[in-house]
């Protein structure tokens, strides 16, 4: 699963990853916390509207990518906040999929490069997810409410940080799914003026030097549950059912 603020979030970020997951035979969701309804600068253009033309492109790229699911929280875009009631949402989704790895962002980022302040609604949906993954999602105290709707406690395993820094910790390897990515992000029509194939290229690239791979998208990752705690949780839980 993966937890981003806006439509194309997945595909500037970590789609070749994904993308690599469900060529593996991995169900890969996305959770899409707004619709980017105000990311389309054009007169005349109602924000419905663009909420629908954005998560067509969205849905477009998912299935290029070989997404199982798209899920819009359709939370306000541009004023995104971290709140208990967006944490209990994300929580609901996790315990419905029940991934084994989460992909969200670095709530601690500002600054990227001289030349761009990162979106707070970025940093929002981080804090938010990060805040669901753990400890909500796993403790079956909290939003107990759920369980009414048949979602029981589930805890993620790993958490993948999309990082823009040199705090990466894990590379995946992207060579055979490069293409994908561009593709993924070329449907986002209203956003990509110019081909977007050489910049992705050439930041990929970039992650990769050093590394057995050509192109590479980096991480830092978390590890909540071991696999020997991982396959003993697992087992009861199967146990109870």
């Amino acid at each position: 699963m993966a937890i981003v603020a806006h439509p194309d979030d997945i595909e500037f970020g970590c789609a070749g990853t994904l993308a690599r997951w469900a060529r593996a035979g991995a169900r890969t969701s996305y959770v899409v916390i707004t619709s980017g309804d105000v990311g389309i600068a054009q007169d005349g253009l109602t924000r419905q509207q663009a909420m629908e033309i954005r998560e067509a492109e969205q849905r477009a790229a998912a299935e290029i990518a070989g997404a199982a699911e798209v899920i819009f929280l359709r939370e306000p875009d541009g004023m995104l906040q971290a709140t208990l009631e967006l944490r209990k949402k994300l929580v609901r989704e996790i315990r419905r999929f029940r991934p084994e790895v989460v992909i969200a962002g670095d709530p601690t980022v500002v600054w990227a490069g001289d030349r761009y302040i990162n979106h707070p609604d970025h940093r929002a949906a981080a804090t938010a997810a990060l805040d669901a993954i753990f400890p909500a999602a796993g403790q079956p105290h909290l939003f107990e409410e759920l369980a009414a709707e048949g979602l029981t406690a589930h805890k993620v395993r790993k958490v993948y940080v999309d990082v823009w820094d040199n705090s990466a910790t894990t590379f995946v390897s992207i060579d055979e799914t490069i293409d994908v990515k561009i593709a993924a992000l070329r449907a986002h029509k209203s956003q990509i003026k110019d081909d977007p194939g050489p910049r992705l290229r050439e930041w990929t690239a970039k992650a990769a030097e050093g590394k057995e791979m050509q192109y590479a998208e980096a991480f830092r990752v978390v590890t909540l549950e071991s696999d020997e705690d991982w396959e003993k949780w697992k087992g009861v839980v199967v146990g109870r059912q």
